[in-house]
This record gives structure tokens, C-alpha cells and sequence, in this order.
């Protein structure tokens, strides 16, 4: 196929799935309507700023582009977007000012696990659905009513690499975990999962948000006899400076990583010494690698080239997590035929064989993910980039 073929074919299914969304074109009566607010509440500054910037972007350009074709239901959709800056109080603030001040129907946001969970007393009480993007299983387990997510979940993280890990007959491994919110949650729901798999952990070392060389604890986990593995449970900074201190200790062993670096930025960031690291991430960091028949390739290939055109940047996960939020939200609202919260979180949870970016998703009254394992690809590093792991038996 020519570039030129293949470049009409990702702008044809980026149009495809917009115009589904959004609708027919709506007329300058109904362009007048009172504009459906959507709020979002994401990291866009801060330590965590490599997972929010991309929120952000893609959400203001998600909303330009349903508004370019209709807006929802005949209304133009406004987004009311605040920064938290990575800390969990004023993202608290800002949900309360959601509600109270600015009335929005819909919440997609939540960069970091920590916020969303300083947030979510305050749509639960209003009853309005959120839809967070971070990856902490205790967003959705138990599930609570207006609460939804798009990232998987720690616990599924963790089965995956397992999963990698016995196919490898990997069975003793080394823990470092970030103490953040994400980190102790994936940290614990690797060690609930982790006996099923005939694996062990001989070393159990931790950091804090703000540490800046884990050499010690590294020490401790090359000197323990027996380690054929070592697991790294972050996000943010920390992993990085896991990675390259990892190299410059010499450790031998495979290094694992967690969807929650599942960035390009975390490349940058880490090196060459992210060389060989591997992980479980989305469709979306190897869209160009998917065979010609995945059923994510249309719309992560679409994603990817409106993204980057927009921005200038590399497309990440995270920014994909917005996309899957948001236009849940949207087919929600117009499956609805509504703007109305208690309308809005009905469709949601109806969710059926959603094709997103992030994994095909199909929601319930006892599921508000609807993602396993087999929406999680294996990657490993190779020359500085991303490289699809074959199936392991």
C-alpha cells in the first residue's frame, strides 16, 4: 500500500469513528443549546506530568473534534479541564468545584491512582460517573456505581507478567516497588497473585516518590542468591532511576517493568539502559507492529496519527486512556439520548465489545473495566524502542 493509500485509510477510520460519536451535523439553532460539560482533572504539571500532558491533549482535542462534527445529542460539549499538578488534595478541590461550580454531567480524569481516590467520595455523593485513567484496582474493586476506569488494572499487570515469567521458567524473583499509591497497590496485588504462578520472592525492597538513587536497595536485591528475575512496580520518575541504576550495577538478570511506564518518555528518561526491560502495555506503542487483522489496528493507527499531528509528541498510553474515557462517555451520552448523570452511568456500565485503543472493552453491574489479560501485550525494549513479544506457551 502507498504512503499516500495509507495515510487515506487512517484519516477515513479516524472520520469513521468521530462521525459515529458524534452524529450528524448540528444546526446553528442547536449550536446555540446550553454546551454539555464534561470535566477533567488530570496531572498536566508535576512529577506525573508525562502521564497528564498527554490526557490533557488528547482530551481538548477529542472535544474539538466531536464539537467540528455536531458536538452530542445536538449540543456542543464543553470540557472544564483543571491541572492537580500531581497532588492529591487540590485534585480533590477541583472535583468538588466540578460539581458545585461548574455542574458538569460527566468526570473522565484521574491521572494517578492517589488522586482518583481522593476524588471519588465526591462524584459517588454527587452521583455523577467517572471515569478515571489510572491503574489502581481498588478504583474499581470493589465496584461502586459512578465509578469506572479505562487503564487495566495493577492485578491484571501482574498476571500478565507472571504469566511471561513461568513461561520462561522464571520462579525466584526480586521486588522494588514504589511506596506512591500506584506502586504499594500493584506491589500487593502482585503478591496476592503471585503463588498461583509457582513463583517466589526472595528480595522486597521499596522508594519513596522523591528518592533519588535506589542503589541500596539494588544492592540487596543482587546479593540475594537464587533471583532469575526482578519485578519494578511504579510509575512516574522512579523507574527510570530504577533502570539505570540497575545497569550501572551490572545486574544480569531480566528486568520487568509495569504498564505504568508504558511511555516513551520512560525511554527517554531511562536511556540505554532501558535496553532488554520488559513489560505489558496496550495495543497502542505498537500499532505498526499489529497483524493486518487485530481489531485495534484501524482505530489505534487513527489515534495515533491524529494525536501526533496535534501535538508534535510520541503517542503514550496514557493519552490513549483519555481517548478510550472520553469517547465511552460520548457513545454513553448518545446511547442515552441524554446529558442526564444517572442516564449517562446506565450506558456506561452497558458498555458491549467497545473497540478502543487501550483494549476491547465490555463493562457490567460487576465489571467496571471489562479488560483482561489478553488486552495486554508483552513488549520489550530493543534499540531504543518498542518491540512486540511472540505469544509465550
Amino acid at each position: 500500500m502507498t504512503s499516500s493509500a495509507s495515510g487515506r485509510r487512517i484519516a477515513l477510520a479516524l472520520a469513521a469513528t468521530l462521525a459515529t460519536l458524534a452524529g450528524p451535523a448540528i444546526s446553528s439553532r442547536a449550536q446555540a443549546a446550553d454546551p454539555i460539560k464534561i470535566g477533567a482533572v488530570v496531572s498536566a504539571t508535576g512529577p506525573s506530568a508525562f502521564l497528564g500532558d498527554p490526557e490533557a491533549r488528547t482530551l481538548k482535542l477529542y472535544v474539538e473534534e466531536l464539537n467540528k462534527k455536531g458536538g452530542l445529542i445536538g449540543r456542543p460539549v464543553e470540557l472544564v479541564l483543571y491541572d492537580d499538578g500531581g497532588d492529591a488534595n487540590k485534585a480533590r478541590t477541583f472535583a468538588s468545584r466540578l460539581v458545585e461550580d461548574d455542574k458538569v454531567v460527566a468526570m473522565v480524569g484521574g491521572t494517578s491512582t492517589g488522586a482518583t481516590m481522593a476524588m471519588i467520595p465526591v462524584f459517588e455523593e454527587a452521583q455523577i460517573p467517572f471515569v478515571s485513567l489510572a491503574g489502581g484496582i481498588e478504583i474499581v474493586d470493589p465496584v461502586r456505581a459512578y465509578v469506572f476506569k479505562t487503564p487495566h488494572t495493577d492485578k491484571t499487570a501482574c498476571s500478565k507478567i507472571f504469566e511471561d515469567m513461568k513461561a520462561r521458567g522464571i520462579t525466584r524473583i526480586g521486588l522494588i516497588a514504589g511506596t506512591d499509591g500506584f506502586g504499594k497497590s500493584m506491589r500487593n496485588q502482585c503478591l496476592k497473585v503471585i503463588g498461583g504462578y509457582g513463583i517466589s520472592v526472595l528480595a522486597d525492597e521499596s522508594y519513596g516518590p522523591t528518592d533519588a538513587d535506589m542503589t541500596p536497595q539494588l544492592n540487596k536485591i543482587k546479593n540475594t542468591a537464587g533471583i532469575q528475575a526482578v519485578l519494578n512496580p511504579g510509575f512516574g520518575q522512579g523507574p527510570a532511576i530504577v533502570t539505570r541504576n540497575y545497569a550501572q550495577l551490572g545486574i544480569s538478570v531480566p528486568l520487568y517493568q509495569s504498564h505504568g511506564v508504558a511511555s516513551k518518555s520512560f525511554i527517554d528518561l531511562a536511556g540505554p539502559a532501558a535496553e532488554g526491560v520488559r513489560l505489558p502495555a496496550p495495543a497502542i506503542l505498537v500499532g505498526d507492529k499489529l497483524a493486518a487483522d487485530d481489531k485495534q489496528k484501524a482505530i489505534v493507527a487513527a489515534y495515533k496519527a491524529s494525536y501526533e499531528k496535534a501535538s508534535g509528541q510520541p503517542v503514550s498510553t496514557f493519552g490513549g486512556y483519555g481517548f478510550d474515557g472520553m469517547q465511552m462517555v460520548a457513545q454513553a451520552i448518545e446511547k442515552a439520548k441524554s446529558a442526564d448523570p444517572k442516564k449517562i452511568r446506565d450506558a456506561l456500565e452497558g458498555t458491549k465489545d467497545y473497540v478502543g485503543v487501550t483494549g476491547i472493552y465490555t463493562l457490567s453491574p460487576t465489571d467496571h473495566l471489562g479488560l483482561g489479560t489478553d488486552s495486554f501485550r508483552m513488549l520489550e525494549i530493543r534499540n531504543g524502542d518498542w518491540t512486540l513479544q511472540a505469544p509465550t506457551r
